[in-house]
Formats: structure tokens, C-alpha cells, sequence
């Protein structure tokens, strides 16, 4: 037999009854989640900015990284509302590399399922106890998004997982705000065609259950640029790219039409340093037209302690990205202050 069950894990109201959280907490994020909701269907003109390590890969040092954003957010707050990226499960283009944390929650050791998915329910409740800040997740594993459902105020869903039928049901059954992210080749009608049924009704198999689906009115895109059949890649942050889109979204009469821009991954060409110019461009496009200022709604920034990436076979430095190349410290907190001087 190829497939080797090792041992059955505690379903998601068991960890959460081993794990509760607190009222206050509670409190918290469903105050977050109204603060994105009025953003989102534009009630409230600030503007939202998902920032963080390509991948959660540390508890001290993204807690200390998010401390420095809950800092930065109380200079802000008047126009800019900061959303943490604490990403916990990494996709892997050839199944190979570090998944993160819910697979290794210390990376030098071997993969251990269960105390993964502690670890990143520990780390999450610590973030919004420590500086009040609820955060967003890639959803890579549907059936695991209910671990951490009580705690997450975004979710992304990636470029390899936005075609899968799953992802988007699931979606539908979500309260919270929910990005689409275009895929790989770039074909936008994929991403619309993923919102649409986020935002639509369902009934199908989840975890064993017969569910229905209410649909979500918060999902919407994100841009994060493609890739063409050379490999080279094909940014999609320009002004002409969101002119497309507000045509898009017009013909489809999808409600609360909003954009994420992805400043990293095919849109930089995975060179971290240029996130900085694609928000300011992405930025002047807000200024320059006020339509795309209604639709494009935040930016999405790949930044820790220290700027760049290491592997994890060298000596590790803490902070510094296991996975992709990200902006220092420095560069990320002089970027917040340029998104608000200019949203």
C-alpha cells in the first residue's frame, strides 16, 4: 500500500478545546474582522497593508517582528491598517523544501504533524495577545483551515491552489475576508471564476461532514504576476493591468469588487527589494484614478528582521527568511510610513 497512516490527529474542536481562547482575544478579532469587512465593501477608506515573513518559521522572532508592526499600526491607524502575515504552511512548487510550520514547527527537526498544529495555534493566540494584531494564513489545506478559523482575520489562497474546487468551497464558508490569488499562468478569468464561486452557495463533503455554504462576500483578487511558458515572468501591478480589472470586475457584477496587490513573488520577480517601487507605483495608480483607488483596497509585502533569505542548512540566523527573500526591517517600516504618506 503507497499510502502509510501513521496515526489519526484530534480534530479542530478538540485541539480547540484543549486550546481556548480567551475572551479577550475573542473580543479582538471580531473587532479586526469588522475593521477589513468596512474596508472591503467601502465603508472605511484606510487601507490595508499584509506584511510579513515569506513563512512563520520562528516563534520569537515573528513575535518580536510583530511587535514592531503593532507599534508602527498606532502611528498609522488613521489611514493604514496593518494585517501580519503569519504564514504557517508553505506551498512547494516540486514538493520539496521546508512547508512550514504546521509540518516542522523547528525546522533542524523532523516533521511532526500534531505538534505543528499546536504550534501554530500557539503562535497565532500569542500574536493577538501580544500586540493586538489578528493575522492572516495561506489556506494550503482546506480540511485544516477550522485549527485556526477562531483566529485568523485573512486568508490567502495561492496561485497552485485557486483552480482547486475545494479551496473555493471552503472558502464560501468562511466570515472572513478571503484574497484569490491569480494563477501561475496568469489567466485572470481563473481568478474571477474562483471568486465567483467563493461568493456563491455550496453544498459538498467536508471533513466527513455534509456541509452547506452561505458564500462569502469578502473574497475578492489578488494580483501576484505570472510566469509565461519561457519561465520569464509577467508582472500584473501596472496602471493598464488595473484598468483591466475594474473592467473585469465590472462585466461580472461580483459584489464588493476589491484588489490585493502581491508586490513580491512574479510581480518582483522574486527580487524583494523592488516591492518597494511596485507600492509606490501601485500607489500613484491609486492617486492617479480614482476608480482603481475604490478597487485597489491593500498591498501585500514580504519583510522580517533582517532583508534577504538564508537556507537552513547554513547557520541560522534568527529573523532572517528560511523560504523566499524578504525586505529588512528598516526598508519594511520606512515602506508603511510611505503607504500612508501617500494612500
Amino acid at each position: 500500500m503507497s499510502m502509510h497512516f501513521s496515526k489519526k490527529l484530534p480534530v479542530p474542536a478538540e485541539i480547540k478545546k484543549e486550546y481556548p481562547l480567551p475572551e479577550s482575544v475573542q473580543k479582538i478579532k471580531a473587532a479586526r474582522d469588522q475593521e477589513i469587512r468596512r474596508i472591503l465593501t467601502g465603508e472605511d477608506d484606510r487601507f490595508m497593508v499584509i506584511i510579513g515573513p515569506c513563512s512563520a518559521d520562528n516563534q520569537e522572532s515573528v513575535l518580536e517582528y510583530i511587535g514592531r508592526l503593532a507599534r508602527v499600526q498606532e502611528k498609522v491607524g488613521d489611514r493604514v491598517l496593518i494585517i501580519p502575515r503569519i504564514y504557517t504552511n508553505k506551498p512547494r512548487t516540486t514538493g520539496e523544501g521546508y512547508k512550514g510550520m504546521l509540518h516542522q514547527p523547528d525546522p533542524e527537526k523532523e516533521p511532526d504533524l500534531l505538534a505543528g498544529i499546536i504550534a501554530i495555534r500557539k503562535l497565532h493566540q500569542l500574536a493577538v495577545e501580544q500586540t493586538g494584531l489578528t493575522a492572516a494564513d495561506e489556506m494550503l489545506y482546506p480540511e485544516n483551515y477550522r485549527y485556526l478559523d477562531d483566529l485568523l482575520s485573512y486568508v490567502a489562497i495561492g496561485a497552485r491552489s485557486v483552480e482547486d474546487q475545494q479551496h473555493r468551497m471552503t472558502v464560501s464558508g468562511m466570515d472572513v475576508a478571503a484574497g484569490m490569488k491569480n494563477p501561475t499562468s496568469g489567466d485572470l478569468s481563473v481568478m474571477f471564476n474562483s471568486v465567483k464561486a467563493a461568493q456563491s452557495s455550496h453544498n459538498f463533503l467536508y471533513r466527513g461532514w455534509d456541509v452547506t455554504t452561505d458564500g462569502n462576500d469578502l473574497a475578492h483578487v489578488i494580483l501576484r504576476g505570472a510566469v509565461n511558458k519561457h519561465g520569464n515572468c509577467q508582472p500584473n501591478y501596472h496602471y493598464e493591468d488595473l484598468c483591466l480589472l475594474l473592467d473585469m470586475y465590472a462585466k461580472r457584477g461580483l459584489k464588493n469588487p476589491a484588489a490585493v496587490i502581491d508586490c513580491n513573488h512574479s510581480n518582483s520577480n522574486k527580487k524583494f527589494k523592488e516591492q518597494i517601487r511596485i507600492s509606490h507605483e501601485v500607489l500613484n495608480s491609486r492617486r492617479y484614478n480614482p476608480e482603481i483607488r475604490n478597487m485597489v483596497k491593500g498591498l501585500m509585502i514580504e519583510s522580517y528582521l533582517i532583508e534577504g533569505a538564508q537556507k537552513i542548512d547554513e547557520q541560522y540566523i534568527c529573523g532572517k527568511s528560511i523560504t523566499d527573500p524578504c525586505l529588512g526591517w528598516e526598508d519594511s517600516e520606512q515602506l508603511i510610513y510611505d503607504i500612508y504618506r501617500m494612500s
